[in-house]
């Protein structure tokens, strides 16, 4: 079995589970967080749907700058309706999922290097990046979401079983 081949079931699965929480989010609540050290909903929203990118940048890239010196910081995208937030989640995975497809077995032990301002902030195999810096990152936001549901009386959806609210 391909690493692809055992990674797009788990992938699928966590997108799937994902874009059920991405849908829940209302408009009217994007603006709110939950204390003033948080990000606010919108934030986290667009943050998620904007994670499934940094995958094809880890399978088609040695390395990413956030902050590059002379160039323009990665930041976060800005939508600010649900629906706009849904639709960049959907091309996202769709494009990392066509990466995936893709990858090269051979290059997955291959460094990769996240940087800031030419300062490496690590360096790891490709495998390792895919799983901690995308998929354990994305699920560590979309928990973030489902308390900042919670917190708003809004139900949580089901994803590996029903929720409290199923």
């Amino acid at each position: 079995m391909t690493y692809a081949e055992s990674l797009l079931p788990e992938f699928d699965q966590e997108m799937a589970n994902t874009r059920k929480v991405l849908e829940r989010i209302p408009d009217d609540k994007l603006d709110w967080k939950a204390h003033p050290k948080s990000h606010t909903i919108g934030w986290n929203a667009n943050h998620v749907a904007d994670i499934p990118s940094w995958l094809v940048v880890v399978l088609t890239t040695p390395s990413l700058d956030v902050a590059p010196v002379g160039g323009e910081p990665h930041s976060s995208p800005k939508l600010t309706s649900g629906r706009e937030i849904v639709e960049l989640f959907d091309r996202n995975v769709a494009a990392a999922r066509k990466a995936i497809t893709e990858l090269k077995e051979d290059t997955l032990g291959e460094p990769w290097t996240l940087a800031q301002a030419g300062n490496p902030l690590f360096t790891m195999p490709r495998r390792d990046v895919i799983r901690s810096m995308v998929l354990n990152h994305l699920m560590h936001h979309r928990a973030h979401l489902c308390v900042y549901l919670r917190l708003n009386d809004l139900p949580v959806p089901g994803m590996y079983g029903p929720s409290g609210d199923e």
